[in-house]
């Protein structure tokens, strides 16, 4: 049983930072492809970074350069470091375990931008 919990959302300026963690059970953490997704208010759900089991990482072009996906494996943890926000960035931020053709989801942690 695979369960996710997301932390470290909040109401920040524009400009401002925030890092949000995600701590995920079950023993396949370290050989799972992690991520993080959001969606804002009538919006689809997007990508916003990944992460494999080996560190390889990939970003949404629109957090390039921003954005900092990071894991810890001896900790079942996986970060998303978020720099530079901007109001656009306001959305739930949903952290995703991905196994072959499972994915898992956690419950998601509101980012709010301020202009």
């Amino acid at each position: 049983q695979v369960q996710l919990v997301e932390s470290g959302g909040g109401l920040v300026q524009a400009g401002g930072s925030l890092r949000l963690s995600c701590a995920a059970s079950g023993s396949i953490f370290r050989i799972t492809t992690m991520g993080w997704y959001r969606q804002a208010p009538g919006n689809l759900r997007e990508l916003v970074a990944t992460i494999t089991s080996g560190g390889v990482t990939n970003y949404a072009d629109s957090v390039k350069g921003r954005f900092t996906i990071s894991r810890d494996n001896a900790k079942n943890l996986v970060y998303l470091q978020m720099n530079s926000l901007e109001p656009e960035d306001t959305a739930v931020y949903y952290c995703n375990l991905h196994f072959y053709s499972l994915d898992y989801w956690g419950k998601g942690t509101l980012v709010t931008v301020s202009s």
